[in-house]
């Protein structure tokens, strides 16, 4: 059932209803050839954007590494922390951290910031949970841990637009598995699990616009603009 669901809402016929996140990130990746995936995970979803012609992949943890590496997601890859990673100026189009600052402390995740957008030509895009959830080890990754929460606010304050991603807020809490896995119904509070899922998924067309609400924030910033989503 999980790997129905998990196509189904990666499918382009869904992303073309909802604003699921592989459809927000393919959409804000069309002007882009080239990104810097930091925190790039087993499964980053940068595997469905197409149009990129080269990207790079920075990863810690060696088993996601490996699993992110047999599937081709990145032309590069590089195994480290992404605080102790460095770049030249303007290196690409866009630098992307898809759930990786929540696992920061805050001072070293306002720093990553500023090292994004150094080395990004065009935007940087990050998604992250709207406030702090709880979350420890998973899959024996002692980098799983969250360590900071990241409130609309101080996104914008950092000059970055928000909108918001996987539903109301009130359905979901932190993950009670031992894995993340890739189950997408393994943060949903309630039961039926499947039922809650489908009606997290119908409310992203509502805290998309209004991401106070959601569970998850995606943020934009257009290097040149303020406020990429004003």
């Amino acid at each position: 059932m999980k790997n129905t669901i998990n196509k189904l809402h990666k499918s382009k016929f869904l992303g073309g209803i909802f604003p699921t996140l592989d459809r927000c990130l393919r959409k804000e990746l069309e002007d882009c050839e080239s990104v810097l995936d930091l925190g790039s995970g087993p499964s980053s979803p940068l595997q469905y954007c197409q149009n990129i012609k080269y990207s790079v992949g920075v990863e810690a943890f060696r088993p996601y590494l490996e699993a992110s590496m047999k599937k081709k997601t990145h032309n590069e890859y590089i195994e480290g922390k992404i605080e102790e990673a460095e770049f030249s100026e303007n290196s690409f189009d866009a630098v992307i951290m898809i759930e990786v600052l929540e696992h920061l402390p805050k001072e070293t995740g306002l720093e990553m910031i500023k090292k994004a957008e150094k080395w990004a030509k065009k935007k940087i895009i990050i998604t992250t949970p709207n406030g702090f959830v709880s979350q420890r080890q998973l899959d024996g990754n002692l980098l799983q841990k969250h360590l900071s929460g990241w409130e609309i606010e101080e996104m914008e304050k950092n000059g970055f637009g928000c909108r918001g991603l996987a539903g109301l807020k009130v359905l979901r809490q932190e993950v009670r598995d031992s894995s993340m896995g890739d189950d997408m119904t393994t943060t949903i509070k309630y039961r039926p699990r499947l039922f809650w899922f489908i009606v997290a998924t119908l409310s992203q067309v509502f805290t998309y616009h209004y991401p106070r609400y959601a569970f998850e924030l995606f943020s934009v910033k257009k290097k040149a603009e303020k406020n990429y989503f004003a």
